[in-house]
């Protein structure tokens, strides 16, 4: 993976931000042996210091990734994303034409059997149709969706987005097969289509609202292209 060096996209004495890529662990993690390259890891060779993320995105997931630079930031910051007090902002490519705007109130089970409140809001940006004959009809259509989750439940905005059948292009296990190999086989894309396009918070040390935006992966704004998915 080609990642080095990361895309700073804040930094100041305390924070730093980063676009994460699509693929990349944020740090070692035993459900993902394969992996050898972690963003903890790199961030720290590029700054030359010990750095400590304050959230997570799934490996699958691209965008706005935060980092402390020091141990009091770090708990201060995590206990901002804990209170849900960090106003998240995704974008993600789906199967299907999305509603306008509407609210996911849909509890989801940890591995561990407890059920846990999860609530997201989402708006559609674009919608389109194309065509391409994935199952019975001659043209898909897709849309581009807004996603603003409250609660930090693990794969939220991809359980949420499958459990009203508009998944996540390129989500595996909980999207469409049938979509993800033909945008493998046909497109060669092979990654899940969720951009944390920013994160929204107030500085612990300065009290200063601050707003990071990552903006799109190349791999995203190509399928926004090829889909003529846009947000004129």
């Amino acid at each position: 993976m080609d990642v080095n060096p990361l895309q700073i996209i804040y930094q100041d004495q305390r924070l730093v931000a980063i676009n994460k890529p699509n693929g990349l662990l944020v740090h070692k993690s035993p459900i993902a042996a394969d992996a050898d390259v972690f963003a903890v890891q790199l961030l720290r060779d590029q700054l030359g210091q010990k750095v400590y993320p304050v959230h997570r995105l799934d490996r699958k997931t691209s965008g706005v990734l935060l980092f402390a630079l020091h141990e009091e930031m770090n708990s201060l910051m995590q206990q901002q994303f804990q209170e849900g007090k960090v106003k998240k902002t995704y974008h993600a490519i789906v199967r299907g034409f999305t509603p306008d705007a509407g609210e996911i109130d849909y509890p989801l089970k940890r591995e561990d059997g407890t059920v846990q409140e999860a609530f997201t809001s989402f708006k559609t940006r674009a919608r389109s149709e194309v065509p391409f004959q994935i199952g019975k009809h001659a043209t898909s259509r897709y849309s581009l969706v807004e996603l603003t989750p409250t609660t930090g439940r693990m794969h939220q905005l991809r359980k949420h987005m499958a459990h009203i059948f508009h998944p996540i292009i390129g989500d595996r296990p909980h999207g469409c097969n049938k979509q993800n190999r033909f945008f493998k086989n046909q497109l060669g894309m092979d990654e899940m289509m969720l951009h944390a396009v920013s994160v929204e918070f107030v500085h612990p040390a300065t009290g200063q609202i601050i707003s990071v935006k990552a903006p799109y992966q190349p791999v995203f704004g190509k399928l926004l292209e090829v889909l003529k998915l846009s947000l004129a």
